[in-house]
């Protein structure tokens, strides 16, 4: 039996029918890991041991009829910046090459009561800034359909884990587009959450407005049984709404007949490839096939979402990066004046992009530019937030491209800031606005083959809908 290549939804299927042990999943996984891993670069952190006497337990459980939930001795990873007590936490970073975690973070407390199984965390940009895991002080993960070419970034470890058969699902962030756009250069399905849908407390930050936890699997329906176990109010979080969680098993299985889904014509610009352009317009087809009304709409100031995000987004940088100072993280010695101490733990401990948008966000939130940048930035996410709002109210969800074009070739936009920064033009307008949105594979570039994803967009809280959209979706292409 090809196990590795089974959605999650199937395994936990056969494993409750006992027609597979945890243990025999998790070997399977393992052993595609340590045959394949050295070439993709997906770990930082290996947990082998670990996920094999998890996968025991499992198999206990399921002997004296006890499993805890449809995830119950199911094989994941996570991105290496959810803190897990006692392995190793490193956001990627040489500042915290050595970091181990005296407590869980709440997303991975939640997957541990539902009995997952743990086998290891993944490669990302340093503390998550980057679009193409090549950030990371732990080398770049290459994708997986082309090892010439980035997993994107920065939950690329994660994707490219999914895509490469070594879990069958995995947890990563989502902040700009970090979830959407590795998904689409790897070909598999990505979720991003609505903001405060998933707790993210444990989870180290990167820009605190911003940041959302979400599944990455290859299928909507394992997203869903994933996010079915981690959604949810935390009291750890405090912007984690009490809001009721649905069943998103139940709700995917709905028809798509009758929503109204929007076409947003800022989102079809100069620049962008033919073949992404052919796969959203085969995407239409098929919801058109499937009884959903297509529906021209405009998101006028989606044109300033870049700018926007990259004054936002850098200013909580500088925020939240302010306590890495080497006294209780990095190398920083006590002998030394405290200002010592500062500059050498971050001069040796962090890299080119974390300095650059620490740089970036101070300057803006120095004395005399406040008003002038980060006040003005958000004045403009709200008309950003509030195109969305008015999109919402004629249509049900909306149909995007994920990124301008499929993977790019390792080292392309290394030495170009800006160029890496535009990888996002298409996420970022979301993660301003605070909804959720899926990416899931919908084709293949022309040349190289490369995988090519949509991106369905919904509004906030209604996870469901767009897990429903893209199920449908994918049930159509499989029949």
């Amino acid at each position: 039996m090809d196990i590795v290549n089974k959605t999650l939804a199937e395994l936990s299927h056969l494993f409750r029918e006992k027609k597979l042990s945890s243990r025999e999943i998790t070997d399977a996984f393992i052993h595609e890991i340590e045959k394949h891993d050295k070439k993709l670069n997906c770990f930082v952190t290996k947990t082998f041991d670990l996920a094999r006497e998890m996968a025991d337990a499992s198999d206990s459980r399921r002997k004296n009829n006890k499993l805890i939930s449809p995830l119950d001795g199911m094989p994941i990873t996570l991105k290496d910046v959810v803190c897990t007590h006692g392995i190793r936490t490193t956001a990627s970073s040489n500042i915290l090459k050595d970091f181990v975690p005296p407590y869980n973070a709440t997303v991975w407390k939640k997957l541990q009561d539902a009995g997952v199984v743990l086998l290891g965390k993944t490669n990302t940009d340093e503390f998550t800034m980057g679009a193409s895991t090549e950030t990371s002080a732990f080398g770049v993960t290459r994708n997986p359909h082309d090892p010439t070419r980035v997993a994107g970034g920065s939950s690329g470890g994660s994707t490219a884990a999914v895509a490469a058969n070594f879990c069958a699902g995995s947890i990563g962030t989502d902040t700009g587009g970090s979830i959407r756009q590795p998904a689409h250069f790897c070909g598999v399905t990505g979720l991003k959450v609505t903001y405060g849908r998933v707790s993210r407390w444990g989870t180290i930050p990167m820009a605190s407005s911003l940041d959302t936890v979400g599944p990455i699997a290859k299928t909507a329906e394992d997203c869903a049984m994933i996010l079915q176990t981690i959604a949810g109010k935390d009291e750890l979080d405090a912007t984690t709404p009490d809001q009721k969680v649905p069943n998103y098993l139940d709700e995917i299985k709905s028809k798509v007949s009758g929503l109204r889904i929007g076409i947003p014509k800022e989102y079809f610009i100069d620049g962008i490839d033919d073949d992404v352009r052919e796969v959203v317009n085969s995407a239409k087809e098929i919801l058109q096939g499937l009884g959903a009304e297509i529906v021209n709409i405009s998101l006028p100031h989606t044109k300033y979402a870049v700018p926007t995000y990259y004054i936002i987004a850098p200013c909580e940088i500088s925020a939240n990066m302010a306590r890495f100072d080497g006294i209780r993280f990095g190398s920083g010695k006590h002998e030394k004046t405290i200002e010592e101490i500062y500059t050498q733990t971050r001069e040796s401990g962090l890299g080119d992009e974390v300095k650059r948008r620490i740089l970036i966000g101070t300057y803006a939130l120095s004395a005399g530019y406040y008003d002038a940048f980060y006040r003005k930035a958000q004045k403009v996410r709200t008309l950003i937030k509030q195109d969305f709002d008015k999109a919402f109210e004629k249509v049900d969800a909306i149909l995007t491209p994920v990124a301008p074009t499929p993977a790019f070739k390792i080292g392309k936009n290394t030495t170009d800031p800006l160029r890496m920064y535009l990888e996002d033009i298409f996420t970022i307008a979301a993660s301003l606005a605070g909804i959720c949105g899926i990416s899931l594979p919908m084709g293949k570039s022309e040349v190289g083959e490369l995988p090519i994803g949509i991106q369905i967009l919904g509004p906030a809280f209604h996870e469901g809908r767009v897990l429903r959209i893209a199920h449908q979706i994918q049930k159509t292409i499989q029949t």
